[in-house]
């Protein structure tokens, strides 16, 4: 069977287009490469990224891949150009909580290793969780921002305040 007849797979795509490795290439062997090369991790702790996901899960093709895990696939190859600074807008939205947890421990992880991480989020506890700074948009303006123990323990705006309250801002 030659290589065109192949057809394009999620991680086939991705191993391809990082390494120029052909089809037939070992999947589960180059993701972990490329998560420890991209994240500077050891070999263990990219295996555990994955989330002990089966390797095979990223030979689907990319669209019959759950949520959880075209996220990690998604952030896999933004993080393979090795970026100063990663855009992320509701990276964790419509996903379970294994998902959510996953994809929220290789955001903790790109942080540390001094990628500055720019995410959009309406999840108060996601933000919580990862967020070093806040800033709070309403209309198309910022309406607050600061650290996130000030922005969530003593909001300076009435949105802010509305908004942690958890009423709706119109």
């Amino acid at each position: 069977m030659s290589d065109r007849a192949v057809p394009r797979r999620g991680f086939d795509t991705l191993t391809r287009w990082l390494l120029g490795a052909q089809w037939r290439s070992h999947r589960g062997r180059a993701l972990v490469a490329m998560l420890t090369i991209a994240l500077g991790v050891g070999l263990g702790y990219a295996v555990q990224l994955i989330n002990g996901a089966a390797f095979n899960e990223f030979s689907a093709a990319a669209r019959s891949l759950s949520g959880g895990e075209q996220q990690r696939l998604a952030l896999a190859r933004a993080l393979a150009r090795d970026p100063a600074i990663l855009f992320l807008d509701e990276p964790t939205a419509s996903l379970d909580p294994t998902a959510t947890k996953a994809v929220e421990d290789i955001i903790r992880t790109v942080s540390e290793r001094n990628i500055k991480v720019v995410m959009a989020t309406h999840d108060l506890g996601e933000a919580r969780r990862l967020a070093g700074d806040v800033v709070m948009l309403h209309r198309g303006r910022i309406v607050e921002n600061g650290a996130t123990a000030s922005f969530f323990d003593r909001p300076q705006t009435a949105e802010a305040r509305t908004f942690l309250a958890g009423e709706l801002l119109v």
